[in-house]
């Protein structure tokens, strides 16, 4: 216990000296005054997902029907939560859409940064998405981005959450949200039979997906380059990650169409495709980091 308690000093250590002092408003906040828990939570996902494709070679694969409704339409339900109560707080506090401090707004900023917290908490939730494909055998849709994305994601938020709680922090949330709101109902209404009819939104995901990150990343570059007092150094480094995402998804998106079927070739294969609105079906799901199935499994 000592070991462990001199390791968790050292580390917090070293991040404190990287970053500076943190905000002081999160002090006590769950998970957050210790990168330990974040960060032996996302060794224990990444152990999980070469474990259990290992355990889950020569057994059968779950279904988790009930498990994926359930799952499903709970993120949708915090999604939207995070969405309204960040546009909410956003416009109490009176924050400006093209740059945002971190310390004008008050209460608000308070109140932004409370939403913040379950977005950052809503990362480790997400780890089921991987988890439910390593269950069910979607082996294929546990790609290097869908991996890289939801580990990420999570270690990135605790940072976020310790030294910008709030300001112009809000943005990315508040539109990951609203693109969440829409993926998560479709792929848990998608698991019900009779519900599939009215799922007209479907071929709007992937464009949404899109426009969200190119919106992200003209939001970031305005601020730094009319400046409002927030980190630049904070928002060089989202503009860096976005662009990892932006380059790891083309790159994707190439391989996919270098291996699409000549006309001869489809000639051959019955007329499913593996093509969907324009995305590999793998690219679709990875892209989202969630679940991608219309059919029950």
């Amino acid at each position: 216990m000592e070991q462990l308690k001199a390791l968790d000093w050292e580390i917090n250590k070293f991040v404190d000296y990287m970053f500076g002092p943190r905000d002081s408003r999160v002090r006590g906040w769950f998970l957050l005054d210790s990168y330990l828990p974040t960060f032996f939570l996302t060794v224990v996902y990444l152990l999980s997902i070469w474990l259990g494709t290992k355990f889950m070679k020569n057994r059968p694969a779950f279904s988790l029907r009930g498990h994926l409704i359930i799952y499903n339409l709970g993120v949708t339900v915090l999604s939207l939560y995070m969405l309204i109560e960040l546009m909410l707080s956003s416009w109490e506090g009176g924050y400006n859409l093209q740059c945002q401090n971190l310390v004008s707004a008050g209460e608000a900023d308070i109140r932004v940064a409370k939403v913040l917290w379950w977005y950052y908490f809503s990362k480790v939730i997400e780890f089921m998405d991987t988890i439910f494909f390593v269950l069910r055998k979607k082996n294929s849709q546990i790609t290097f981005l869908h991996v890289y994305h939801h580990a990420t994601m999570f270690n990135i938020w605790w940072c976020v959450l310790n030294w910008i709680p709030c300001g112009q922090s809000f943005f990315g949330p508040a539109l990951n949200s609203f693109i969440h709101v829409l993926m998560y109902s479709y792929y848990g209404f998608s698991v019900i039979p009779s519900m599939r009819k009215y799922l007209w939104w479907k071929k709007y995901l992937t464009q949404a997906q899109l426009i969200q990150f190119l919106l992200t990343i003209i939001h970031t570059l305005s601020a730094a380059v009319k400046p409002c007092g927030f980190p630049f150094g904070c928002l060089m480094f989202q503009f860096s990650y976005m662009a990892t995402l932006v380059i790891l998804f083309i790159n994707f998106y190439i391989k996919t169409y270098q291996k699409r079927p000549s006309r001869t070739d489809m000639k051959k294969v019955p007329p499913v495709t593996e093509i969907r609105n324009g995305f590999h079906k793998d690219y679709f799901t990875a892209a989202n980091g969630v679940l991608n199935n219309k059919k029950a499994q």
